[in-house]
């Protein structure tokens, strides 16, 4: 028979181990990241399957030149960056498979995103107050979207929110670098003394094929999200830029009504130049007050609106 104080013991002993075991579970759901101070609803950040690291980040880079890479299909589309001098093209059919970059431009660490759900590619300066920090694939999603983690404190970062949402940095923001996408056929054309991401990449995959098969172009999102809209299929593909905490959404079913591939556009005060092929569904975006290159986000509409949607939508005349 047990004593009043050993069963005491006892009943206080599975209590904790009870407690623990659902702890840990949560914790490896979670793949190892600690989400109880999270500035968005823990519950809605959600496993996509892989386990953290599953999706390997690209963390040293090899580049060929422009004139050197070859394999690419014209209509295949590339991310391009450039800073310090040097501009890069990143190849989405490979971003598909790793989502994630770090890179350096002339002594400056630099992040390049891609997240495949969300059709988003985002670069970001990998400088957070004098500290350079690498990210890698957390396998864990907000929204559909890409939760980023920096190996330096296991901070998780929202990729279109851009800020931290655990961890040591929670709240802090990354510093948005101005990334386009556009077609191999164009990057080639405009940047001829480029440098483009190799295929060795010290992983084994088929960079001639997506992953992800014809998601790009059905209605089907694989995980839910807070805010839907049926103003245009989820698929359709937008420009979004932020002025001071506002936001505005280009479609291109829009923009492909008007009469050129250039439009002007006042938005919060400042005036911006958008140029773009309404075909290959790609642009960019200037401010016409610097003359310089302003960060837009090139998205699926879901994707998007899901994150602002209180967003501004241009409408063609």
């Amino acid at each position: 028979m047990f004593s009043r104080t050993s069963l005491l013991a006892f009943l206080i002993a599975i209590l904790v181990t009870l407690v623990c075991f659902k702890s840990c579970s949560v914790f490896a759901e979670h793949n190892g990241f600690d989400l109880s101070d999270s500035l968005i609803p823990a519950e809605k950040i959600l496993p996509g399957g892989p386990a953290r690291d599953g999706i390997p980040s690209i963390d040293r880079p090899e580049f060929i030149a422009a004139k050197q890479a070859g394999g690419w299909h014209d209509d295949q589309q590339v991310l391009s960056l450039t800073l310090a001098g040097i501009t890069r093209a990143y190849p989405i059919n490979i971003l598909n498979w790793h989502e994630i970059v770090n890179d350096n431009f002339g002594g400056q660490p630099v992040v390049i995103s891609y997240c495949p759900l969300c059709g988003t590619g985002m670069a970001f300066s990998a400088d957070m107050n004098g500290e350079a920090l690498t990210f890698g694939v957390s396998g864990l999603l907000y929204n559909s979207d890409v939760l980023l983690y920096d190996r330096q404190s296991d901070s998780l970062w929202s990729q279109l929110k851009s800020q931290a949402v655990t961890g040591k940095f929670k709240g802090q923001k990354l510093i948005q670098l101005p990334l386009n996408q556009m077609t191999w056929k164009e990057w080639k054309a405009r940047y001829p003394d480029g440098e483009v991401l190799s295929r060795n990449t010290g992983y084994s995959r088929d960079y001639s094929q997506s992953p992800y098969g014809s998601y790009d172009e059905s209605p089907v999102l694989y995980f839910p999200v807070e805010f839907r809209s049926q103003a245009y299929h989820p698929k359709e593909r937008v420009l979004g830029v932020e002025v001071d905490g506002t936001f505005k959404a280009y479609p291109f079913a829009e923009l492909s009504k008007t009469s050129n591939n250039e439009l002007l556009d006042d938005f919060n005060g400042r005036q911006f130049k958008l140029q773009f092929n309404a075909s290959s569904r790609t642009g960019e975006v200037v401010d016409t007050e610097t003359g310089k290159p302003y960060p837009a986000v090139n998205s699926f509409w879901f994707a998007w609106y899901t994150f602002h949607p209180d967003t501004d939508v241009y409408k063609a005349q």
